[in-house]
């Protein structure tokens, strides 16, 4: 049953809002807000794997399925132990976070569910204020499959339901990162549970931009994952195909067990998303934290989770804290650019992929390559990345990527 007002409501319950809201319970420092969180779906399936690389524990440690220290990279013209300089890379199943997200919600008892895919959101502010400086009789209208109309009023809105990037801003470049993987299991397997392989570009190239992950779970079992970045999908038999050759090539494995499968569609786009939007701060996907040329998600949006959270905790009135949190910053300006130069690159073929990365891998040690990944590196570390690629299809990418 809706309450008529609550201290903050998320559009959406995925990664993002389970993040934030997760950190707000545990601080202890909220318990006097009301909260709503509207999403389609209930979380009780494994819908999804958070991969990422990182340097000690973060705050989602007791999470980690598993993890590894030593990983590889292999390609036709290069292939080599990585070094991580202190980064481990680690995975987090969809179910287990969760799981354990929503019983913290659910024990604080100050949160409210409602399950239902909106169709259609506006807020309608009842201030005469035409500048942005409060929020406490805003009133969010919206339409759900099931609900209906409704309305509830809010001091704050948390929106994590991506645009629609079908209506793409001028000359933008869309890639998609689709991906299917299966855990297989096979006594004829001997992995060594703490080596992985990041990429494996081996696999044939006619789609585009296509690699192996493989992370062994055990000596007989591993999560091998088929991805692409390319601008459209395959059909399901040509991700069964790639996987099974790979396993049979390159594994060589012919009797083994699909026991879990998982498939996945990631933007990557130079397409710009704004922080505040239609009275709603954007999180997630829908707030930029996708990075355009990676995919990666999961600590991204740990890090805007944490600067929030920070902001939330060390408020009393969430009303005042809108012209607050419109100055809250995001990573500078020049990492966005990279990512366009690379993506670029990748749409327009100036180099292909497989070699992108096997001279990125070959040349920088893989923890530079991670830390600029992550957005975290200073301009001196940028310059010995950015001059080992091949100068002229990056350079054209610049040039282009300018218009």
């Amino acid at each position: 049953m809706l309450q008529s007002r609550y201290d903050l409501v998320f559009l959406g319950g995925g990664c993002a809002t389970l993040s934030l809201l997760t950190r707000l319970i545990e601080s202890g420092a909220c318990r006097n807000k009301r909260f709503l969180i509207i999403d389609q779906s209930d979380k009780k399936s494994n819908d999804r794997t958070w991969c990422f690389w990182e340097k000690g524990k973060g705050y989602f440690e007791k999470l980690v399925h598993h993890e590894w220290e030593k990983l590889d990279f292999k390609q036709s013209g290069f292939s080599g132990n990585l070094d991580m300089g202190g980064y481990r890379y680690k995975m987090i199943r969809g179910i287990d976070f969760y799981t354990y997200c929503l019983q913290v919600l659910h024990a604080s008892g100050q949160v409210d569910f409602l399950q239902d895919e909106i169709t259609d959101w506006h807020v309608e502010k009842t201030d005469s204020d035409s500048e942005i400086t409060a929020a406490r009789d805003q009133k969010l209208i919206f339409s759900g499959r099931k609900t209906g109309n409704a309305s509830v009023k809010t001091d704050l809105i948390f929106n994590s339901i991506p645009p629609d990037l079908e209506k793409k801003q001028p000359s933008t470049v869309n890639l998609l990162q689709h991906f299917k993987g299966v855990i297989i299991e096979s006594d004829q397997f001997n992995f060594d549970p703490n080596r992985a392989t990041l990429m494996d570009f081996r696999v044939r190239q006619d789609a585009g931009t296509t690699f192996i992950y493989v992370l062994p779970l055990s000596e007989k079992s591993a999560l091998v994952e088929y991805t692409l970045f390319t601008a459209s999908l395959l059909t399901p038999e040509q991700y069964n195909q790639g996987i099974a050759d790979y396993i049979t090539t390159y594994l060589g494995v012919s009797d083994y067990k699909i026991v879990e499968e998982e498939f996945g569609i990631i933007p990557m786009t130079t397409q710009r998303f704004p922080w505040y939007a239609n009275g709603a701060f954007n999180i997630g996907t829908a707030g930029g934290q996708t990075k355009g040329s990676s995919g990666y998600t999961f600590q991204f949006i740990q890090k805007r989770s944490a600067q929030l959270a920070a902001l939330l905790q060390n408020s009393s009135d969430w009303s005042q804290l809108i012209s607050t949190l419109l100055k809250v910053s995001g990573d500078a300006e020049r990492f966005h650019f990279y990512d366009r130069v690379l993506l670029h690159v990748l749409a327009s073929n100036f180099c292909p992929g497989d070699q992108v990365f096997a001279t990125l891998f070959e040349k920088n040690p893989a923890h530079r390559v991670f830390q600029f990944l992550d957005n975290e590196t200073n301009l001196l570390k940028e310059f010995k990345i950015i001059s080992s690629l091949p100068t002229w299809p990056f350079l054209k990418a610049a040039i282009k990527s300018w218009h």
